[in-house]
């Protein structure tokens, strides 16, 4: 644990799970001290992975550090940080994310205080600058032939990426935060449908950060066969069905 610098109003937990991203977390944390001072209290960081780096350095911020003794699903490394968090809000950050704008946080922040607001999320870029396809429709069987076979890009939204998403603690609490159950990918998708089967809101704050998505599900065997598998969990999810048979409704809001 890094040595602690004085906290006045901080009250955000920030959770970082590393795959062996050992390279990115320097400037990682470099960025979170850079925008985030003042606003996040504690950085929970758990290496997933046998990691041998040393965190070094002083931090506006509570650093702790958890290492797994045996990999974990998406979903239950952060749903292990949320309960160290004891904040009011809650942010899910993958180790790839670059934040440079000091806009970003009290952006987010001031959305996410919303009443009725389950989750919010900044607009995530590529390296090039060009916007990142984050924010999509419900993952259906159709849905994915007409994006994959047919290139149509999704016209409604109803979920995004948890890539970079706060939430308030209380919402997160509600919903008992991500289904363990979907090891890794789809765990967003049903945590989004079930904020918004609670009553609450999915908004996308026009503030960036961006993304270096190594996205490799359809490049490996093992990335693409957990997809494939929580792909069927989705589809046979109570969640899923009560979603789809809800009544029509406004997805989350893109503020741009």
């Amino acid at each position: 644990m890094a040595l602690l610098l004085p906290i006045d109003e901080a009250d955000i937990t920030v959770s970082v799970v590393s795959h062996g991203h050992d390279d990115w977390l320097p400037d990682l944390l470099a960025g979170l001290a850079r925008t985030g001072a003042g606003r996040l209290r504690r950085v929970v960081l758990t290496h997933n992975l046998p990691s041998s780096r040393r965190i070094e350095g002083v931090w506006p911020f509570e650093l702790v550090e958890i290492h797994n003794s045996h990999p974990r699903g998406f979903g239950a490394n952060h749903n292990q940080a949320f309960a160290r968090a004891h904040t009011p809000w809650f942010c899910v950050l993958n180790p790839d994310i670059a934040i440079t704008d000091e806009r970003l946080w009290p952006a987010l922040q001031a959305a996410v205080s919303v009443p009725g607001v389950g989750a919010v999320t900044p607009t995530l870029l590529n390296e090039d600058g060009s916007r990142q396809d984050h924010l999509r429709a419900l993952v259906t069987p159709w849905a994915l032939f007409l994006r994959r076979a047919m290139g149509r890009r999704d016209r409604r939204v109803d979920w995004f990426s948890a890539s970079f998403l706060l939430v308030p603690a209380a919402a997160y609490r509600a919903v008992a935060g991500f289904d363990e159950r979907f090891h890794m990918y789809c765990e967003d998708v049903d945590l989004c449908l079930r904020l918004q089967l609670a009553g609450f809101r999915l908004v996308c704050v026009p503030v960036a950060a961006v993304h270096h998505a190594q996205r490799d599900s359809l490049r490996r065997w093992r990335p693409m066969a957990w997809h494939v598998r929580s792909l069927v969990r989705l589809w046979c999810s109570r969640s899923f069905w009560s979603y789809l048979l809800r009544p029509p409704h406004q997805g989350p809001v893109d503020r741009r």
